[in-house]
Parts: C-alpha cells; structure tokens; sequence
C-alpha cells in the first residue's frame, strides 16, 4: 500500500484561488441581475442584494479557511463534515454532491454553453429536436400526475450532445494532470475576469449621464415579476436574494483540491479570502455597470434577461452581441472545468476511506490524478444532461447546499469545543462573530426555503436519504 501512486501538491495560490473565482463566474452574472431586477425595482437594493451575497459567502469562506487549515484533506467539505459530525453525515454530503449538485451544474453550466454556441450554430441549439418520447403516454395512469417535464416527455437535442461533449473533454483533460486541468482553469479565468473587466470600464463611462438610474435608491415596490407572482416586498427580496447567492455558489471548490495545493495551511484560507473578494468585487461592478446604461425597469424587461448582452449592444451594435457571447462561451466553459476538476476529489476521498466505489480510490500511475472519480463524475454528469432532469434536480437541492453549508459553519464551533488542541494553523477571522453571522442569514433562509417550497425541499431530503443503503453497503464492504 505504501507503493500505491498519490496525489501530487502541483497547485499554487493563484491556481486554487483560479478554482474558486471560475466555478462561482459561470453564466449567472450575464443573466441573473435582470431576473432580480423584476422582483426589486431599486438599484441601491439590486446592488446591496449582490454586496450582501458577496458578504455572506465571504462569511463562510473565512470559516472555511478554519477547516481547511486543520484538515487538508482531499474532499473539503466531505472531510469538514465528518470531523465534526462523524463520517455519516460526510458521506451524505459527498453523495448529494456527486448525485445532483456537482453533477447537477455540470450539466446545467454545460447545456448553458451550447445554448450560446447555438447562436453561431444554429444547428447545435437547443431547438434542433433529435428525438422525442412521451413517456407519461405510455403508462395513462401517469397521465393526470404532476410529474417532472423529463420524466413527461424525453427530449433529445443537440445542445444536450454538445453539453456532453465539453464534459467528455474537459474530463479527459483533467485525467491528464491537474497542472493541465489547472492551466484550462487559470487561462480561461483570466478571459472572462478580463471580459468582465472591460464590460464594467465602458459601462461606467456612461455612470455620470445616467446617473438618474440609480434613482430612487430606495424603494419598496416589488418589481413586474413579484407583482404577477403576487408577493410582497419581503418575498420578492428573498427570491432575488436566491437568484445572487445562486450565483455565489461553488465558493467552496478549491478545497476539495487540498492535497494537490502546496502549503496547504497557508495557501487555501487565502485562496477563499482572495477568490471569493475578487469575484464580489466582479459582480457588483458589473451590476452598476449594467445600471450605469440601461435604468433598472429597462433591466427587468431585457428578451430572456440576457442583460449583458444588451449592455453590450448598447455600446458596440451587433458587434458587441458578438462579443459578449463569446465572453459567455470562455466563461461558461472555464465554469464547467473548474467544477469537474474539483468535484471528483469528493469521489477520490470517499473512496479512500471505504465509503463510495473502490475504483474512485485509484490514482493513475502515470498522471496522478483520480482518473477513475473523473470518469464515474463524467458519466453521471452526461446521464443527467441527456435526460434533462438537471434543472428539476438543482431545484430540488436548494435545501441540501443551504443545509449543508450551515451544517459546516457550524462545524468550526463544534470542533473548537470537540479537538480544542488540535493545530489550527489558521484561525478565523473574527470568530466567534463571523461564522455566527453566515448562520444568522443561512438558518432563516433555510426556512424561507423550507416554507416557500415544501415541495422541491420534501424531494430534496429524500434524495439526500437515498444514500443511507448505499452508505450501509459501502460500510458493510469496507468492514467484511
């Protein structure tokens, strides 16, 4: 066992912060403030709603740090979770992640590509048709249910082969090394930030002239989409505040890469400091922006909240629609690497400890990266892509990433009272106040999840139950 090939530490400061600001900056920037903007009809609070999100995970990326220092394991939160909670309730984690919510945005970021790929190629879009099964015609007593579109009617189309494809290569890439996995990541961060960058420099040229956008600063009104969805304003700010946290998301990606970063304990609580403040910094900029050109009732009423691509209409013609599906394109597809290079570690460690399939515990020889984990995540990744039940899934695991980030946070108080003398050779910042301040806003937003659909979150538990077999049976090998 000695002999047995290991993950190499290959990745520095810039490529785990890389990590992090690639999976967080995927599509959500380009569309997502237009959403909001139909539920909240003020700019201060449309820009205080992504500056509050940017805060919040902030939070948790300082008590992040914490864990990550203590235990730089491949896994991340996997490993967090069963420091503080026993390996049950990381295994729970680790197997939501890998059957929805990893899986899940690879699908959901890889299908976001093709559909702007589309754009240039009209035959690849998402409205060129292969095939279609009704499925619910084939059994008429499932006629009358409520079920899932995916499972009413089975719709192939070529977006969903082109999803496919840039997960299969982007896979095979990952197999290669996590240096070549890494160089994808920084390149394509670096364009996208860098896209980013230059939508923010000639939108808020425009800031002075249009300084009549920002006003009112303040006001109540829920937006058109709130109106005809018949919430009031505390809803409508909820619902808007799901859509910038959505966006936030993946903050947490590069410690599942702990054992492939050097100095682990001092490089990853600084890669989460750092990847998560530029991104914010990102994101609010370019929500001003976006204000700075269009005011926020002309946001609201953008074709498809396609936002940025009318920002970049606005200033450069067709041409800047050119450019900014391009930018799309870059990010999207750096998005979906930094996903798949981070996501497998989770496969990699719960194998390691006897708690997933064996084969996800083989490092190759040759590349020393997880191959086999990248192949099981790549093939799951494209099941739910072809069947198109990610966005239903993602839906449904609301309640599990709330649930089980609060459930980590929470793991750093638990562990200071637990292993008070273990090495922490990075403490957080602030604590105890600031991870008291994620779960202050985590908890309630839980309920508010909970409350407002019971539904999705009811489905979301059950698929977080269905690794309770799979855990006896992996227990029940590990221990014959």
């Amino acid at each position: 066992m000695g002999d047995a090939p290991k993950l190499q530490p290959r990745l520095g400061l810039f490529s785990a912060s890389t990590i992090i600001i690639c999976a967080m900056i995927g599509s959500g920037i380009f569309v997502a403030p237009s959403i909001m903007a139909g539920y909240v009809q003020s700019p201060g609070i449309l820009i205080g709603v992504w500056v509050f999100g940017g805060l919040f995970t902030l939070f948790g990326a300082l008590s992040y740090g914490e864990l990550a220092a203590m235990a730089p394991h491949a896994g991340g939160q996997y490993i967090f979770l069963r420091e503080a909670y026993g390996r049950f309730w990381g295994f729970l984690y680790g197997w939501t992640l890998f059957l929805v919510i990893q899986t899940g945005f690879n699908a959901a970021v890889s299908i976001a590509f093709a559909k702007y790929l589309g754009v240039f190629l009209p035959s690849l879009a998402e409205s060129n048709v292969l095939l279609a099964v009704p499925l619910a015609d084939q059994v008429p007593a499932l006629a009358a249910v409520d079920l899932p579109a995916f499972l009413r009617e089975w719709r192939l189309n070529s977006a969903q082969l082109v999803a496919c494809g840039v997960i299969v290569v982007l896979t095979g890439i990952n197999i290669l090394g996590v240096r070549e996995g890494a160089l994808v990541q920084n390149l394509f961060t670096v364009l996208k930030v860098a896209a980013l960058v230059a939508l923010i420099f000639f939108g808020l040229r425009w800031a002075g002239e249009n300084s009549s956008h920002f006003l009112p600063l303040w006001d109540t009104a829920p937006g058109p989409t709130a109106l005809r969805e018949g919430l009031l304003f505390p809803a409508a700010l909820a619902v808007a505040m799901s859509k910038a946290l959505f966006a936030y998301d993946s903050w947490n990606s590069a410690t599942f890469v702990a054992e492939e970063v050097r100095n682990p304990q001092r490089t990853l609580p600084r890669a989460l400091w750092w990847g998560t403040l530029i991104t914010t910094l990102v994101y609010v900029l370019t929500v001003v922006a976006y204000l700075a050109l269009m005011s926020i009732q002309e946001m609201a009423g953008v074709p498809e909240n396609r936002v940025a691509q009318r920002m970049a209409e606005l200033l450069f013609g067709n041409f800047g629609v050119t450019l900014i599906i391009i930018a799309i394109l870059i990010s999207t597809f750096g998005c979906v690497n930094g996903l798949i290079l981070s996501g497998a570690r989770v496969c990699y460690a719960m194998a390691r400890e006897g708690v997933f399939f064996r084969s996800n515990a083989v490092v190759n020889p040759y590349t020393k990266t997880p191959a086999n984990a990248l192949i099981y995540q790549g093939v799951w990744s494209c099941v739910l892509t072809l069947t198109g039940s990610y966005d239903d899934l993602l839906t449904y695991t609301t309640f599990a990433s709330v649930l089980f980030g609060a459930l980590t946070v929470a793991g750093v108080y638990r562990l200071r009272v637990t292993q008070p003398d273990r090495p922490r050779p990075y403490r957080c910042w602030g604590y105890p106040v600031t991870p008291a301040l994620y779960l202050v806003i985590a908890v309630p937003f839980l309920i508010y999840v909970i409350q407002g659909a019971p539904g999705p979150s009811l489905v979301g538990l059950l698929l977080i139950l269905t690794g309770v077999p799979f855990y006896l049976l992996f227990r029940k090998r590990a221990t014959a």
